[in-house]
């Protein structure tokens, strides 16, 4: 059974109640890739309900949990077994390289592994408690009904990356992916259910921000995992209040790649373009904002500018390229629009600055660009861009750094490049960030926490942190006499 961009509810595809259809865009072409359907309040209330039943249903409920880290494991097996096809249906649906999104399906299997091993160690206390002849113990409980509303920069690994611990909990789950990019998750549905997953366990609703509107208002969901911008995260605050669901938040980012004196310029260069430029920006772990000592700014400048000048940009289809486009017409209309203030602000165009033009204008592609001459209060250095824009930020104290690293609602991802490791552990101690790299890329690994501080989210994702939110903790009291 195939989605045929149907939406997905208590095992079954479905054209949903209504009527309406949306078309994805392939970003290198402007193109139609597929044609999925606006789910309505209707189809959202029946998902809601199969999920419901499915969570009540013994099959589910009384599983054991080898038997949950077995099914998860098969799920894992056929999303490698189907990477490269996986890759290719994420490249063209939202721009990323093919040989980059494949390294991502990969990463998910190893996610599902990860949490599939945890499903036999969810494991309950035993509590010293002071009252004479009573027993008392916990239990790690499921939450209930899931909804996870997923963004459209890595669609398929950050619907795992939520869909993997919340199974492993035994919860049942509702995935809303992001309008622009829903293919790779409809085909993530499909081979849940070729994996044995029981009927409404998984759903899958397509359509756009209302439908995500709809189920954090719903009062049959018990909890909302989100991953998107941090004003779409205060909205999502503020309409679960109804029935105080749960509530994780992966948000914003401008992270700061401080670059000391004493630092290895080449490896700061190249860490940066790579780390700057993941995914041609479009990710809240990029490195966004360049504090270098101004001993160092014009060699670092000048050998960055030389390596983003040589990019290859082109469609994530091409095997030659190395920065694909913006997700959508109207985020690159957003980065160019950044840029301009930029320029009018007074910052320098040192390469870049536009959109790519010949084969590539009828995409969504925007030239890797550097500015100089940045200040910190400088639009281009506060705000999230999420492009191929790296602001270059002279400094000459380095006891200013720490503040300036931390001016900032966000505090996602930081990093810090130094040849002194002592500097490296006291400037990642001091800087308000949920990741702090020193001398590397941003990176990500199962078994280590993801998430941020202030404005930049609640609660961590992977790791043994990110059962906490898809858990309860039952206290259970016995009279075992005196």
């Amino acid at each position: 059974m195939t989605s045929n961009g149907q939406l997905f509810i208590g095992g079954e595809w479905t054209a949903g109640a209504g009527t309406t259809t949306f078309e994805t865009l392939d970003p290198a072409t402007g193109q139609t890739l597929g044609t999925a359907v606006e789910a309505t309040e209707a189809d959202v209330d029946a998902a809601v309900e199969a999920a419901t039943r499915a969570f009540a249903d013994p099959g589910w409920r009384g599983m054991q949990p080898s038997a949950r880290g077995r099914l998860l494991w098969r799920l894992a097996d056929l999303v490698e077994e189907h990477a490269g096809e996986l890759g290719e249906l994420e490249s063209k649906d939202q721009g990323q390289s093919v040989g980059f999104a494949q390294g991502s399906m990969a990463g998910a299997a190893d996610m599902l592994r990860y949490f599939a091993g945890w499903c036999t160690k969810l494991a309950g206390t035993v509590s010293p408690v002071s009252v004479p002849g009573m027993l008392h113990y916990t239990r790690r409980e499921p939450v209930g009904v899931c909804a996870l509303i997923t963004p459209w920069n890595f669609p398929l690994s950050i619907a795992v990356w939520k869909l993997a611990p919340a199974l492993a909990a035994g919860n049942t789950v509702i995935v809303k992916p992001a309008e622009q990019t829903p293919l790779t998750t409809l085909r993530l549905a499909e081979l849940c259910a070729e994996a044995g997953v029981p009927a409404g366990v998984v759903n899958v609703l397509t359509g756009g921000p209302e439908v995500g509107r709809r189920l954090v208002e719903h009062d049959g969901v018990h909890k909302v995992s989100f991953t998107g911008s941090t004003d779409v995260g205060r909205e999502i605050v503020r309409a679960s209040a109804g029935n105080l669901k749960r509530v994780s938040l992966e948000l914003g980012g401008k992270a700061p790649s401080i670059v000391m004196k004493d630092a290895d310029i080449d490896a700061a260069v190249t860490g940066n373009l790579l780390g700057g430029l993941v995914n041609s920006g479009q990710a809240c772990a990029a490195y966004s904002r360049f504090y270098v000592d101004s001993s160092r700014v014009d060699e670092f400048t000048e050998k960055l500018a030389g390596a983003m000048s040589g990019m290859k940009v082109g469609p994530g289809t091409s095997p030659d390229s190395q920065l694909g486009p913006m997700v959508s017409a109207e985020h690159l209309e957003k980065v160019e629009s950044y840029v301009g203030r930029g320029v009018a602000e007074g910052a320098e165009v040192v390469v870049g600055g536009k959109r790519a033009g010949g084969d590539l204008s009828s995409g969504y592609f925007f030239e890797p660009t550097l500015f100089r001459g940045v200040d910190h209060s400088m639009e281009i250095a506060r705000d999230e861009i999420f492009g191929p824009v790296l602001p270059v930020i002279s400094y000459d104290d380095p006891d200013e750094l720490v503040a300036r690293a931390n001016d900032t609602q966000y505090g996602l991802v930081a990093c810090v490049w130094t040849s002194d490791v002592a500097q490296g552990h006291r400037l990642a101690h001091q800087i308000r960030a949920g990741e702090v790299y020193v001398n590397t890329l941003p990176m990500l690994d199962p078994a280590a926490p993801w998430g941020g501080f202030g404005a930049s989210g609640w609660g961590r994702e992977m790791s043994g942190e990110a059962l906490d939110s898809f858990t309860e903790t039952k206290g259970v009291w016995v009279n075992v006499g005196t």
